[in-house]
């Protein structure tokens, strides 16, 4: 009987040590990072190793990778068979997704592109970044595809890429119209609208000083189970800093529809969003949500 217990106790003990105590315990994987293969706007070219070693210098444990396939997402594109050849020898620190310009492929064209890139590992498209509204046409067969693959879509929207106006009108009606699919919204157009005084002005831009109201933001989170905010570069990180009061209670509101990224882009590329995890104050589980279980949920 004594034997029994003590069992019981050590391997209740064991339990007990591999439960996270701190924030710095729980895993962090990173929703939105790139691989570049040559020089642009004067910054070096970003390859996987590079991209991990990094990893392992700020404690990220996992990555998603993005592709360029439009030409003017990026000065030099990053498509998606390269993307997934550069990530192949990192299956345990790498998730690659992929994209498709519908300018380029027809429907049974762009259907088997999606499953060859699907089949060689990719568990999300992204970035979809291309000089279209948001609700324009020729996007319905993306949308249409992943909802049929089910596949996750992060998605830049600004005053030129996936454009919207204020309000964000033309992403809700994406919204209700794909139920199906889950969208992770990135960049200006999107972060601007953390407050309600938006103006068209802030769509291609990072909004200074406090934060009037909730705007759309919150609103679509709250009314959509199919968006997600991705955290990442300036905007994210302005979104949440520039007024500290709001962005408390916008973490704890909505957690749950939240993933961490940082849009690593290039070598030395400065990220502030590590700090993020000291500057406000959130249950582990909240914490959980956004460091890694919310993007780990969303893969295919």
């Amino acid at each position: 009987m004594t034997e029994t217990g003590t069992e019981g106790d050590e391997n209740e003990t064991a339990t007990d040590e591999n439960e996270p105590e701190t924030v710095d315990d729980l895993p962090l994987f990173d929703a939105h990072t790139h691989v570049i293969p040559t020089e642009a706007r004067g910054r070096d070219p970003l390859f996987a190793e590079q991209l991990v070693e990094w990893m392992d210098t700020n404690g990220v444990d996992r990555a998603v990778v993005l592709a360029f396939d439009a030409p003017e997402a990026y000065p030099v594109r990053a498509p998606s068979e390269w993307v997934l050849d550069e990530v192949d020898s990192y299956p345990d620190r790498l998730v690659p997704f992929c994209t498709i310009d519908p300018r380029d492929v027809d429907e049974t064209d762009a259907a088997a592109r999606l499953e060859h890139y699907i089949d060689r590992g990719a568990r999300g498209f992204g970035e979809l970044k291309m000089e279209m509204d948001m609700d324009d046409d020729r996007l319905e067969l993306l949308y249409e595809l992943c909802a049929t693959y089910e596949l996750p879509i992060l998605f830049h929207t600004d005053r030129q890429m996936l454009r919207d106006e204020v309000g964000l009108p033309r992403l809700e009606n994406v919204l209700a119209s794909y139920p199906e699919v889950d969208f992770v919204a990135h960049a200006h157009g999107w972060w601007s609208h953390m407050s309600a005084d938006v103006e068209a002005l802030d769509l291609g831009r990072i909004p200074e000083g406090p934060i009037e109201a909730p705007g759309r933001v919150w609103e679509l989170l709250a009314e959509y189970d199919n968006i997600y905010g991705d955290i990442s570069t300036l905007g994210g990180w302005n979104a949440l800093t520039r007024d500290e009061a709001y962005g408390q209670t916008f973490l704890e509101r909505h957690h749950d529809q939240l993933v961490f990224g940082t849009d690593y882009l290039f070598p030395g590329h400065q990220i502030p969003h590590f700090a993020l995890f000291e500057q406000f104050d959130l249950e582990l589980d909240a914490w959980a949500n956004i460091r890694h279980r919310n993007i780990e949920n969303l893969l295919r």
